[in-house]
């Protein structure tokens, strides 16, 4: 155990934010979520998981200690709903309120088609397996930076 580090994220995940530099992102995925195949395929090249808790867990744990991009306008999406986009399934709702708590404002989830999905996941520096049994429990984040301490 270490102070002030959430206990969900093990050294695995820790490691690999660790490793991340600004512009990487990670992918938290549900439980049917085809995470091995996909992980497989990004930079790391295996799957992490944080496994018993869910999405919106996973990503408060997540954002304790990485900041989002504020250079780019999609630091954080999330897999549409297969014949309803616009449709936010509790799951994400819960995410998108756990992403404003870390960020201290209103960060919108730009939602991505789900095979678009699948292939910008594929991109990603890693992806992360939750316990989310919930169906479109599936987000990107990327990396930001943390501005030096002024003088």
């Amino acid at each position: 155990m270490l102070k002030g580090i959430s206990p969900r994220l093990n050294a695995d995940v820790l490691h690999a934010l660790a490793s991340m530099g600004h512009g990487d992102m990670l992918v938290v995925v549900d439980t049917n979520f085809p995470a091995e195949s996909i992980a497989q395929q990004t930079m790391l090249g295996h799957l992490l998981r944080i496994d018993n808790v869910s999405a919106a867990e996973a990503v408060e744990a997540l954002l304790s200690l990485m900041p989002l991009d504020t250079f780019i306008d999609d630091a954080a999406t999330r897999m549409e709903v297969v014949g309803a986009p616009d449709e936010l399934p509790k799951v994400q709702g819960e995410v998108q309120a756990a992403i404003d708590r870390a960020e201290g404002k209103h960060w919108p989830l730009v939602p991505v088609e789900r095979y678009a999905f699948y292939e910008r996941a594929k991109e990603a520096y890693c992806v992360i397996q939750t316990g989310e049994r919930r169906f479109y429990g599936c987000f990107t984040l990327t990396k930001g930076v943390i501005p030096p301490e002024t003088e």
